[in-house]
């Protein structure tokens, strides 16, 4: 009997021993496609120069208090990452996980206007259908209904605008550059509806992950947001905790859209799951704004700059950069989506396959030509994940894509090491998955 307190309560886990490469291994011995978990292991399981980091690290000092001491690797990770930062971005707040960096995020938004003199910015505006993690904080950001729905009276009022959804919510009418224009200007009427002078921030994904399943938004309407934000002096906060570190094929998702971001959150593939880290990266008039002023972040936990999750980081984000991975993952995720494309395009259920990199969705509909999602009573992501499970795929199938209610996807998140013939596995083991449930 277990006393783990798991996140489903029925569910009856296999206990996994091992990983190697693309895969992970359970004490039955059964070897499972890891191409969902959340595009985490974008290194895949036992990279040696990963491992050798974690253990040298281990073996100098394990911990040292942020209010005392920084550390090398924590400084050398900051280094490194600055380097290859959009924009004017400058300064790198360490913490151990997604949600905390977005958090931060908010946090420093307010404090950045309360240093500057305009202490009644305080509005967050976001978008329906986003995930930007789960603490109080977080969760107020995001617009995901189902995540949101049991602890709505102890949330933040923030306000959402329409998501960048090309397949769901264009209209025939519009082409794709009017369509996106059009959803990126009603951030204007919002901040109009709310007064400017009381708007901090905007905080969008450059590519919507959980809740959508790798959503990228059209061209034109992340400069459209980056020129609206200029206009009014509100902060521009991308969340990248899922789709950046190389994910999408850049090691920063927001250079797809030639834009920079005045704060930008990371984690997920930034540790690659060899350790629990996540981080805000902010630009240098934010930094300058606090040190001028109070000099203080009026934030922290325990955790942060941890040694040997910096570590971690700094050998991962090495092993990104000097062999080119995102490149790999661009040319690996065209390969993915050819492949989607042959063996998915046309089924009955499939109404979109999308994504960048090596991060896909899959639109599951109940009818294909009038896009009409199956019932959600039906549980069709949830069959599909079990399914997909059985036969050795760790996939990530989620309910609720059009509204938190509504509709289901499969979001694919493969290691960057992923080779072809893993490519036809996944393919396999997808399709033998969805004929059983569809």
């Amino acid at each position: 009997m277990s006393h783990i307190f798991p996140r489903h309560t029925k569910s009856d886990l296999p206990v996994a021993i091992g990983g190697e490469g693309c895969y992970l291994v359970d004490s039955e011995g059964r070897r499972y496609l890891d191409c969902g978990d959340a595009a985490v292991s974008c290194l895949g399981h036992s990279n040696a120069a990963v491992t050798r980091a974690v253990q040298e690290q281990v073996g100098k000092i394990a911990f040292a208090h942020t209010g005392f001491m920084t550390s090398e690797p924590a400084e050398s990770l900051a280094d490194l990452l600055i380097k290859h930062a959009p924009g004017d971005l400058d300064r790198v707040y360490f913490v151990s996980g997604g949600s905390e960096a977005t958090e931060a995020a908010i946090k420093l938004a307010r404090q950045y206007f309360l240093e500057i003199g305009e202490p009644e910015r305080r509005h967050v505006i976001a978008r329906r259908q986003s995930y930007h993690g789960n603490t109080l904080g977080a969760l107020s950001a995001g617009g995901n209904a189902w995540r949101r729905a049991q602890f709505a009276p102890m949330l933040i009022d923030m306000t959402h605008i329409a998501p960048c959804y090309e397949y769901a919510e264009r209209p025939e009418s519009e082409s794709s550059f009017e369509y996106g224009q059009r959803v990126a200007n009603e951030l204007e009427v919002e901040i109009q509806r709310l007064g400017p002078e009381s708007v901090m921030a905007f905080m969008a994904e450059p590519v919507v992950g959980a809740t959508l399943g790798a959503v990228p938004a059209v061209d034109g309407y992340f400069r459209r947001i980056r020129e609206i934000c200029d206009q009014y002096g509100v902060l521009l906060i991308l969340d990248e905790v899922m789709c950046g570190m190389g994910r999408t094929g850049q090691l920063f998702a927001c250079d797809h859209d030639n834009i920079a971001p005045d704060i930008l959150c990371i984690a997920k593939g930034l540790g690659a799951g060899y350790q629990p880290i996540g981080a805000t990266l902010c630009s240098r008039r934010i930094y300058e704004a606090i040190r001028d002023g109070s000099g203080f972040f009026q934030h922290g936990h325990t955790y942060i700059g941890h040694p040997v999750a910096t570590a971690a980081a700094l050998a991962v984000v090495t092993e990104l950069t000097e062999k080119d991975l995102p490149k790999r993952v661009a040319v690996m995720g065209e390969k993915l989506q050819s492949a989607l494309n042959t063996a998915f395009g046309q089924h009955p259920n499939v109404g979109d396959i999308r994504g960048r990199g090596l991060f896909r969705g899959i639109e599951l509909v109940a009818d294909r030509e009038s896009k009409r999602p199956f019932d959600p009573s039906q549980g069709i992501a949830g069959k599909i994940k079990k399914a997909a499970f059985a036969e050795g795929l760790i996939c990530y199938p989620m309910s609720g894509t059009r509204d938190g209610k509504h509709g289901d996807h499969i979001l694919l998140a493969p290691p960057f090491i992923i080779e072809d013939a893993q490519i036809d596995e996944l393919i396999t083991k997808l399709g033998r998955a969805l004929e059983r449930v569809l």
